[in-house]
């Protein structure tokens, strides 16, 4: 079994702001059981900025990037040499992977760290995964681990992700009236609703929110995630083989393949193209490709080859996505035209804009 888990910030520091050195010797004592059991796992660990501030004495996590990255260079060697001090004690190796949105957006980075976790797990060795704080900017940040966590684990295929935070789970709710919610089954607005948009403990980057997002990613690409309290790490195997004891979100029947999966939600879209109800409806239930003849409109700095939004041109709300095979001037020119007239504008241009093969319809929200 290939396994993904991501333990937040709040659990790997104690209530003065230190890391948790207890907790983090415990932690991995319950990862090398499961190692111990023939199971792979990737570590996705937040925690780096904090173990900054407390390594410089500093009250107040910062707002400014340029505060958190320098603060990330200097918390990053803590965290990492208190897992492979750990993971030593148990007689195993940790590997450190540091990512940026961009890995996972350039389709070459993406099979070559698809090809670098393969390698490690093969030699038993334990990938611990952050985002590279220290050199990512706006544009190429995941913004927040669960993101990087549900990447990760799509790009690997894993069996199941697993976040490991500060609740039990998701609730129907705020306390003490919310009730956990044990299994949900499909990520509708309901179920986003119920999810808050911020940390709880205020030490995290994400929230609720991005774990139901990171769920939908995942259980669109055929995978099981949980969300789970940290304190329970001790029953790690059980929860697994269980799915209970927080929330389990189970995988879509009807997965999509790797490369669709790279395309939803592995690259961030860099415009929007909108399309006509007839286009939409072609398709979302036809299996056709984008025509030009559709196309009703345009929005971004697109290139050929990015990853563009789908949205009907009505209700401006994005149901696929695809890799454009045109950048947006050319769109403009063609847009609603036959593929006669195409062939009057520019002899050499194809009528398909956006191919099936390279084409994802999302799944609606209900």
């Amino acid at each position: 079994m290939k396994i993904v888990i991501k333990v937040g910030t709040s659990s790997l520091t104690d209530k003065n702001g230190f890391l948790n050195e207890k907790f983090m010797d415990a932690f991995v004592e319950s990862i090398a059981a499961l190692k111990n059991e023939g199971w792979d796992i990737v570590l996705v660990s937040s925690g780096a900025i904090v173990a900054g501030l407390s390594a410089l004495n500093i009250k107040t996590k910062p707002q400014s990037i340029r505060e958190k990255q320098a603060l990330s260079a200097v918390g990053q060697p803590i965290i990492m040499n208190a897992y492979c001090k750990n993971f030593q004690k148990r007689k195993t190796s940790a590997a450190q992977i540091l990512l940026t949105r961009d890995d996972f957006e350039n389709r070459a980075k993406y099979i070559n760290l698809r090809n670098t976790f393969s390698e490690l797990l093969k030699r038993k060795i334990t990938p611990i995964v952050n985002e590279n704080d220290t050199v990512a900017i706006e544009e190429i940040n995941f913004g927040d681990n669960d993101t990087l966590a549900a990447l990760t684990a799509t790009a690997i295929a894993a069996d199941i992700l697993i976040l490991c935070t500060d609740v039990e789970g998701l609730y129907d709710g705020k306390p003490p009236k919310a009730r956990l919610i044990k299994r949900v089954d499909k990520i509708n607005s309901e179920i986003l609703a119920f999810a808050t948009s911020a940390s709880s403990s205020g030490k995290g980057s994400g929230g609720m929110k991005t774990k139901i997002i990171a769920a939908k990613t995942v259980t669109e690409s055929g995978i099981d995630m949980m969300i789970i309290k940290s304190a329970r790490h001790k029953a790690l195997k059980e929860i697994i083989l269980s799915k209970e004891g927080g929330t389990f979100f189970p995988a879509q029947k009807k997965k999509l393949s790797a490369k669709r999966s790279w395309i939803a939600f592995g690259k961030k879209p860099k415009g929007t193209i909108f399309v006509d109800k007839k286009a939409a409806d072609m398709l979302a239930n036809k299996g056709k490709s984008l025509l030009a003849a559709g196309i009703v409109g345009s929005l971004g700095n697109f290139k050929r080859g990015d990853t563009i939004a789908i949205s009907e041109s009505e209700n401006r709300k994005e149901f696929a996505r695809g890799l454009s095979a045109f950048d947006r001037e050319t769109i403009e020119k063609i847009k609603g035209k036959k593929s006669w007239e195409i062939k009057n504008i520019a002899p050499n241009i194809k009528e398909e804009v956006v191919h099936r093969d390279n084409l994802v319809i999302l799944r609606r929200e209900s």
